[in-house]
């Protein structure tokens, strides 16, 4: 481990509502795709560590659930009570906008931000996407007036430049600390979880807009052998006709989310991947406990 003199560690939370670019975020931080992305909301279900070690300062970034309203399922109380339970756990918040747009649930996120003692750094992302470049003035002129925010820093998750920009802002906020993690580490989560949450990216990105959220990817074996990586996974939903909608017309479906999560999976292993899928009814799952604990939903 590094001396603690000459060392700076500190846990920082991205913290938002659905679908304003967590996640996003933290895998250009790091350089790979670790957590789950999609253009649907609530795609991120757990809180996860992203490690991003640079000379003497080591970064742990936690993504989290993005934070909603009208959360009736005991699945969306659990995302909520997990990303407002993280923001303890922070020396730094990131809390994450999207630029031009500011919502009921953006308000939520931040009537939490009031009660912490940390520094909060305002992110406005996605600023490439607003056409009106002579609107985001006042916009942000808006946001400054809302919260005594340390930073407020508009930019694009997508920028490389953008992202040198932010962490060498960030750094700026990061206690004289040792090293939380070895330098090499990247995520405190294993390989099973990972790879259950990039198979379900993929199941996300190619179903219907509802059918997502009453998916769950279990894995059930994860082996490592001379010729690479075998995965099993059971895909878990609601209903007898989800079942039929996720493995498609004569399986195509099902073979398209096993060559793209395979593709993914093989990114970060750097191994050859092979992945064998089939699907599950769990009635009920999103309302069940004991469900959510064994699909891993129970972390706080």
């Amino acid at each position: 481990m590094n001396n603690r003199a000459t060392t700076h560690s500190g846990h920082v939370v991205i913290v938002g509502r659905p679908n304003v670019g967590k996640s996003t975020l933290m895998n250009h931080v790091l350089g790979v795709h670790l957590a789950a992305t999609t253009p649907k909301p609530q795609t991120t279900r757990n809180r996860i560590l992203g490690i991003h070690t640079d000379g003497n300062y080591q970064l742990v970034f936690v993504d989290t659930p993005g934070i909603h309203l009208n959360a009736k399922k005991l699945l969306n109380r659990r995302l909520n009570k997990t990303a407002i339970g993280t923001l303890a756990e922070g020396d730094v918040i990131v809390f994450m906008v999207e630029a031009g747009n500011w919502t009921d649930e953006d308000a939520r996120v931040l009537d939490y931000l009031r009660e912490v003692s940390v520094p909060v750094i305002l992110v406005v992302n996605k600023v490439d996407r607003v056409a009106d470049k002579e609107t985001l003035l006042p916009y942000l002129s808006d946001l400054s007036q809302r919260h005594a925010f340390a930073e407020i820093i508009p930019m694009s998750a997508f920028r490389q430049r953008d992202i040198d920009y932010f962490l060498g802002k960030l750094k700026n906020f990061i206690p004289e600390r040792s090293f939380e993690f070895d330098e090499d580490d990247m995520t405190d989560r294993s390989m099973r979880f990972i790879a259950a949450e990039l198979i379900r990216e993929q199941l996300m990105n190619s179903l219907a807009q509802e059918l997502p959220y009453a998916l769950a990817v279990e894995i059930e074996a994860y082996e490592e052998g001379p010729k690479g990586v075998t995965i099993s996974a059971a895909i878990h939903v609601e209903r007898e006709g989800q079942k039929r909608i996720v493995i498609g017309k004569k399986g195509e479906m099902l073979k398209k989310v096993g060559m793209e999560s395979r593709r993914r999976i093989a990114g970060i292993v750097g191994v050859p991947v092979h992945v064998k899928l089939w699907v599950k009814v769990k009635e009920g799952w999103t309302d069940n406990p004991r469900l959510l604990e064994r699909f891993n939903l129970d972390r706080d």
